[in-house]
C-alpha cells in the first residue's frame, strides 16, 4: 500500500440552483474523502456562480486497506444566516485511477474539469469546476500527525 497526498483545488461553480426565497445565496463547498472533512470559505454575495479558488490537502493511500470506493465527495451548500444551511447539491469525483496513476508515475493530476452539480431528486443542479493533483510520499503518515494539514489553514483567503 502506498501513502500520499491529494490537493483538490476547488476552482468555481457555475448555474447552481437557487433555494433562498429571496433568491440569493452564499454558497460553500463540504468536500469528504475516507473520513477526512474539508469546508470552503462562505461566497458571500456571489449567488449562482460562485469563485473560491482554494486548495485543500487529503491523505490517500492506494489501494486502501479497507476496499472502499475512491469517492471525493463535494456537497455544495447555501449558507443561511438565521436557519440551517440548504443543500444545494453534490457531485462525486471517483479518484481510483488517478491514485493508481500516481503510484505508478510519481504522481499525477486531473487538470481542471467541471463536474455536475445533482440535488437531492437526481436534477441538474449547475456545475462545479475542480482540480486534483496525487503525489505519492511514504513520509505522509508522519506528517498527518505532525500538524493539522487542509481546510481552513490550507484557504487562501
Amino acid at each position: 500500500m502506498a501513502i500520499g497526498l491529494m490537493e483538490v483545488q476547488l476552482l468555481k461553480a457555475k448555474d447552481l440552483k437557487v433555494t433562498d426565497f429571496f433568491g440569493k445565496i452564499d454558497p460553500y463547498v463540504v468536500m469528504q474523502y475516507k473520513g477526512q472533512e474539508k469546508r470552503s470559505t462562505v461566497a458571500n454575495g456571489q449567488g449562482r456562480n460562485p469563485v473560491w479558488n482554494e486548495k485543500f490537502i487529503f491523505r490517500a493511500e492506494y489501494p486502501s486497506a479497507s476496499g472502499d470506493q475512491y469517492k471525493l465527495i463535494l456537497k455544495i451548500m447555501d449558507k443561511d444566516t438565521f436557519s440551517k444551511d440548504d443543500f444545494l447539491g453534490q457531485a462525486i469525483i471517483y479518484v481510483k485511477d488517478l491514485l493508481a496513476q500516481g503510484i505508478e508515475n510519481g504522481g499525477a493530476k486531473l487538470q481542471s474539469l467541471k463536474y455536475r452539480v445533482i440535488g437531492e431528486n437526481n436534477s441538474y443542479c449547475g456545475e462545479i469546476d475542480v482540480a486534483i493533483t496525487f503525489t505519492p510520499n511514504p513520509k505522509v503518515e508522519q506528517k498527518f500527525i505532525d500538524e493539522d494539514i487542509g481546510g481552513w489553514k490550507e484557504s487562501s483567503y
